[in-house]
């Protein structure tokens, strides 16, 4: 069971998006839904001793809610996170994932690459349907060699992971 400190859960444009952590860093965020106590249940699910916090990473809040208003929103490797139960390869593809800047696309395979470790697009796929903060770790923008978009394993599946690519993309 894993602990968060602190946890928040606020409202944008596309719903009730959950952030969790410690004093120090995310450890999981939960894409929007319309229902407040769905994201509650899925962001802290098997976290353990987590208590509300208005103002946990206020300014991400703020990032997060101008995102979804449609704002071009680079969430970069200054947001402080906590990959914990993730080890060697993973964490090289979430952190590599990472690098993958707002509307832009890379491809499984591309991101085994960068890697170097170009047949592991399968592994590349895996490790990213583990992936606990979804939008700050953009695995949305990781889709097939052929175009099509992959999987996509946050509430909302393909049809969110669609969604997201689409808002991205008019920004440019």
């Amino acid at each position: 069971m894993q602990k968060a400190a602190k946890y928040i859960i606020f409202k944008t444009k596309w719903g009730y998006f959950g952030l969790a952590g410690t004093d120090s860093a995310i450890c999981r965020t939960e894409l929007p839904l319309p229902v407040h106590d769905n994201i509650k249940s899925q962001l802290l699910k098997n976290i353990s001793e987590a208590r509300v916090d208005k103002s946990y990473f206020k300014n991400l809040q703020e990032q997060i809610a101008a995102y979804f208003e449609g704002e071009l929103v680079d969430f970069g490797p200054d947001i402080p996170v906590a990959l914990n139960g993730f080890h060697g390869f993973s964490c090289d593809v979430l952190a590599a994932c990472r690098e993958t800047g707002f509307g832009q696309t890379i491809t499984y395979a591309g991101l085994a690459g960068k890697l170097h470790r170009p047949n592991a697009g399968r592994a590349v796929g895996n490790a990213l349907a583990k992936n606990p903060l979804p939008l700050i770790i953009p695995c949305h923008r990781v889709i097939r060699s052929d175009g099509k978009l992959g999987g996509f394993t946050a509430p909302g599946g393909i049809n969110l992971k669609k969604q997201l690519l689409l808002h991205e993309k008019p920004c440019l």
